[in-house]
């Protein structure tokens, strides 16, 4: 903003509000513009696949997993102890992170798509890419997409893939089209496979599980995660090469930890946590390349960099529930012969699927060394759809009423200042079968029986309520305690309003 325009903008605050109000003002906008004055920072957002909140080292005590790359970025920055995915699964997690709004609002209402399904995303919405975009960004997406890639009904895979990552906003992208376990298996370019479907993969039981499908021939499940990550590396690379006076952002979506659990042999045994344990040491690993590739290219201290994961991790019954999904024959009742007994999901209850906190609460760390005091931590309740609006505030973009309807900036809480109030007034969480759950303050209300998911029925009840700051295992439901009633009715009305009203933040 140019220094008229932003005096002509503080004389026009002063004649309509108060002095305290004024000055708070002219601080956020002169915040703003100082923001606005610096070269824009790289974005890089990196989304493991359910991986859960104990799996990282820093964030558990306990934990049977080293995370030494995970654990420098929270020491170099910021850790957030109350981060939560929108939804216990795949698909309508990656939906809120691109668009800034709960995928229940859209056409899935649970479960997820497949790899043969069309985009969910709905034309002409704009999202985290196209507004970075917009903004002078370079946009990247690679790895796991898991939306939709074409309108296609069947789909053809022979000819180019549209629209799919490069229609909602990304300049280019490379990856698959969905989970590692599930077909088809290819790598598709900016919407052209790489090789064509002339091959099949058999499949493989639990800890190695995918089902049959086409495949490319030669395509090799164990390279997945390194060869996305080199991928990423190069893009990065690539970028500063050629438009070093340009911001990039690259959402790079792992295949991983999801199933199949395929640690490389130089992580064999580097966890105590079994096969899984050491597939988790390989994402480390790889944030790790991502992190030495900003260091060599010296675009560390210009970029905000974030970690975090799509959904908790699943840690019990597996066999039974891959048998559910995805037609296998396990005897595995129980993932503890693959991890050990390590808590993935720290002390949340419940896993990937449930409406418990298990299924939700994931890792956020967030590195911005220009911006973010080192070593720093937030106990803010916030999710992951607030990445849309954050990105926003950094370009300085004021978010239309139609866009990134659930988002809210958590720009504020990076750069450390102090809050009169909560970022969200109430984050809404959703499970595989379509249950909701709300959460404001203290208070967690699930508008269900039980998990949700695939954890079970619970007690029974027909609703839950938990205080999250003396329970945060969500053991003990108040949801038939008489003292307790008018907080339940507050969030069911909550609940409802913004169900029915089709946002959430304030517009």
């Amino acid at each position: 903003m140019r220094r008229r325009d932003f005096l002509k903008h503080v004389g026009f605050l002063a004649s309509t509000m108060s002095t305290a109000n004024l000055c708070k003002a002219v601080r956020a906008k002169t915040d703003n513009a100082l923001l606005a004055g610096k070269k824009q920072p790289n974005i890089i957002f990196i989304m493991a696949d359910d991986m859960g909140y104990g799996d990282v080292s820093c964030l558990n005590s306990d934990s049977k997993i080293p995370t030494p790359h995970l654990d420098s970025l929270a020491a170099e920055g910021m850790y957030f102890t109350d981060a939560h995915s929108p939804s216990s699964v795949c698909t309508p997690t990656r939906y809120g992170v691109i668009t800034g709004r709960y995928s229940w609002r859209g056409r899935l209402k649970r479960g997820n798509v497949d790899g043969y399904d069309k985009l969910l995303i709905e034309s002409g919405r704009q999202t985290v890419a196209s507004i970075l975009k917009d903004h002078g960004y370079r946009t990247g997406c690679i790895g796991k997409w898991h939306l939709g890639l074409t309108n296609q009904q069947p789909v053809d895979y022979s000819k180019p893939l549209t629209p799919g990552p490069n229609e909602v906003g990304f300049d280019y992208w490379f990856g698959m089209s969905a989970s590692l376990d599930m077909p088809p298996y290819c790598y598709i370019e900016n919407g052209r496979l790489t090789e064509p479907l002339t091959d099949t993969l058999e499949g493989e039981p639990i800890p190695r599980f995918y089902r049959e499908g086409e495949a490319s021939p030669g395509f090799d499940v164990d390279q997945v995660l390194p060869k996305t990550t080199k991928k990423a590396c190069w893009f990065i690379d690539d970028h500063v090469t050629k438009h070093p006076d340009k911001p990039f952002f690259l959402y790079f979506p792992m295949t991983a930890p999801h199933t199949p659990w395929l640690p490389l042999d130089k992580n064999h045994q580097r966890s105590q946590a079994g096969v899984y344990g050491d597939f988790v040491t390989l994402i480390d690993d790889c944030v790790g390349q991502v992190v030495n590739t900003l260091e060599e290219l010296r675009i560390k201290k210009d970029t905000l960099f974030i970690f975090t994961a799509d959904n908790g991790a699943l840690v019990h019954g597996v066999g039974d529930i891959i048998d559910n999904i995805g037609n296998h024959n396990n005897s595995v009742s129980d993932s503890s012969e693959y991890n050990f007994g390590h808590n993935a999901n720290y002390i949340f209850r419940g896993q990937k699927s449930d409406i418990w906190d298990g299924g939700t609460r994931v890792p956020f760390i967030a590195r911005w060394p220009q911006v973010i005091k080192p070593g720093s931590k937030s106990d803010e309740t916030i999710s992951l759809v607030d990445l849309t609006a954050t990105c926003a505030d950094i370009v300085d973009y004021q978010l239309p009423d139609d866009t990134a309807e659930d988002s809210h900036s958590l720009l504020s809480v990076l750069q450390g200042k102090p809050l009169t109030k909560p970022i969200r007034e109430a984050t809404i969480t959703h499970s595989v079968s379509g249950e909701f759950a709300i959460r404001k303050g203290r208070w967690k209300f699930l508008d269900c029986v039980g998990s949700g998911g695939w954890s079970g029925p619970g007690d029974g009840l027909p609703g839950q309520l938990y205080d999250m700051v003396d329970d945060p295992s969500e053991k003990n439901n108040l949801y038939e305690s008489p003292e307790h009633q008018p907080i339940i009715e507050e969030l069911k009305a909550l609940l409802e309003k913004y169900k029915s009203q089709g946002y959430s933040r304030p517009i």
